[in-house]
């Protein structure tokens, strides 16, 4: 869920949105001044400071209990804030030299270059490219921002005490690590159309779309993450090796277990060349296969009938499962999982004669 940037100075922020929870103004803290000391501030600058207030308000705006208060004091304490380092980050005007009076903005929101458009996407992908390209200087501002709020945060968590964990701090370092997010995800939508201009070049019958597409967009983020603006070159050069290389080695590594499977069917002397030859089955006679199929499965120990559904995609497998992928799960060797499948299949091959069943009616 969203919340627009209110208009509460006289600047505001272009085409932006902050992401938070959608709030009823009743739930937000409200500061008391009776008793309470002054809290820490995050900024020196009053209008970043407020922007940040506000936003830790939204993020979260409940006090919290002391036990779920020590739970994520350990958590903060056991993330590693990883970022990409500059020596201006410690600058006494770093702050105002990346920041300006702004927590969220791009840097340069009136010179967005337009977004180009894919061809033949449906309307569901369209809406993803609908983000506007970075200029230059959008794109190293973005970074700058993101990778400093990291900075910050991870100067703020060198503080935690994990015995005495301190509520307002916790807040500042959750709302810091937020405000990076929100930069990185910029980065990540203005680069969509690239994601999937490179992975539509790898679809084929095996290789569905959404599934690159979804591994495409997880290896955008890390290379959001890895990128160092100082080196002088665009996002989109970096982006591009990495996005390609994953897809390759996703499709390599898709082909190599259909190899696997294929090797596994001809071991254990399976043969659907007959079907293969067939150009259609008549629907009495697959339902006539599946219902023997189920009864004879009913047939076979727990351990024997889970290997013959993962290993054939039967039920609610979806993919072939690996004989390793198996081991894993039973805990038992490569081997065993072998073993246990073959004399499954032997099983299967002494229960019935499939040769039976009746042939294809009109």
């Amino acid at each position: 869920m969203t919340v627009a940037v209110a208009k509460t100075r006289k600047r505001k922020v272009t085409n932006l949105d902050i992401p938070s929870l959608e709030l009823s103004s009743d739930r937000v803290a409200k500061p008391s001044t009776e008793n309470k000391p002054k809290m820490a501030r995050t900024f020196r600058r009053n209008a970043v400071e407020a922007d940040f207030l506000h936003f830790v308000q939204l993020s979260m705006p409940l006090p919290i209990a002391d036990t779920a208060l020590r739970a994520e004091a350990k958590r903060l304490a056991a993330t590693e804030i990883a970022f990409i380092g500059n020596p201006s980050f410690s600058d006494s005007s770093a702050e105002g030299e990346i920041l300006g009076d702004l927590l969220f903005s791009t840097g340069e929101p009136s010179g967005s270059v337009k977004a180009s458009k894919i061809p033949d996407l449906p309307s569901y992908l369209a809406r993803l490219c609908e983000t506007k390209l970075l200029t230059p200087l959008e794109e190293k501002a973005l970074f700058n921002r993101m990778n400093y709020l990291r900075f910050r945060a991870n100067q703020l968590k060198s503080k935690l005490d994990l015995n005495k964990p301190d509520d307002w701090l916790i807040r500042r370092i959750d709302g810091l690590m937020r405000a990076a997010d929100w930069h990185r995800d910029c980065i990540v939508k203005s680069n969509m159309r690239l994601v999937i201009s490179i992975v539509k070049k790898f679809v084929n019958t095996q290789n569905v779309f959404d599934d690159l597409l979804s591994d495409g967009i997880v290896a955008l983020i890390r290379a959001v993450d890895k990128f160092d603006v100082a080196m002088g070159f665009r996002f989109s050069t970096y982006a591009t090796q990495v996005v390609r290389r994953n897809t390759y080695r996703r499709v390599m590594e898709k082909q190599k277990e259909r190899q696997r499977n294929i090797a596994s069917i001809d071991e254990n002397g399976i043969d659907f060349s007959d079907e293969q030859k067939s150009s259609s089955m008549s629907e009495n006679r697959w339902n006539e296969l599946r219902s023997r199929l189920a009864l004879m499965l009913d047939h076979l120990d727990r351990r024997e009938k889970f290997i013959i559904r993962a290993r054939f995609s039967l039920g609610g497998h979806r993919k072939v499962q690996t004989l390793q992928r198996l081991a894993d799960k039973l805990g038992v060797s490569k081997e065993r999982i072998r073993q246990l499948e073959k004399r499954a299949l032997d099983k299967l091959r002494g229960m019935t004669d499939l040769s039976i069943l009746p042939e294809s009616v009109g």
